[in-house]
């Protein structure tokens, strides 16, 4: 995996309270109608990290002041609801957090509730590569690429490798 090869567009949050984690049950797409974590666009000139701090406030209300940074997640073959004939190849950076105290406030993207861990790992109503990633992150796998293969909306394969040295290089362990 090289620099550009996925455009990593995107931020996904995963703020967990003991055995429960915040899941958005969402409005719009992608992903409308399944339960997801937080998260959203970089905007330009932020940093992931800050991108998904602000998601995190505009979406929950939490002000967090600190994120665990779980991993990569790309994507090829995912088709976009507003062009559904193409190819869509992306992106996006994964974190996780430990929520604060208190309720999240409303979200105007959809529902939020608190699932448990067991029920976000297998139920057919979230987002399914979860499914395969969600276990490892949460139970404080090393940061690594999870990458899913679609044809036809579903998933055709998936696999797990080490971070690229572009993303490590940043955190101080080179090359």
């Amino acid at each position: 995996m090289q620099p550009g090869d996925f455009l990593l567009r995107y931020t996904l949050c995963f703020l967990t309270r003991g055995e429960q984690v915040l899941m958005l049950l969402r409005d719009r797409p992608p992903n409308q109608g399944l339960w997801n974590g937080v998260g959203g666009r970089i905007e330009p000139g932020e940093a992931p990290i800050e991108a998904c701090l602000r998601e995190v406030r505009e979406e929950t209300g939490y002000r967090l002041t600190a994120l665990h940074f779980a991993g990569l997640l790309t994507w090829k073959g995912f088709a976009r609801p507003e062009e559904p004939a193409t190819n869509f190849s992306g992106g996006l950076y994964i974190f996780t957090a430990e929520a604060p105290p208190g309720e999240p406030a409303a979200c105007d993207e959809g529902r939020l509730e608190w699932k448990l861990r067991t029920w976000m790992f297998s139920s057919p109503e979230v987002v399914s590569n979860i499914h395969v990633f969600g276990p490892l992150i949460l139970d404080g796998a090393a940061a690594q690429v999870y990458h899913f293969d679609y044809r036809g909306g579903e998933i055709q394969g998936h696999r797990i490798f080490p971070l690229p040295w572009w993303v490590t290089a940043g955190q101080g362990s080179g090359r």
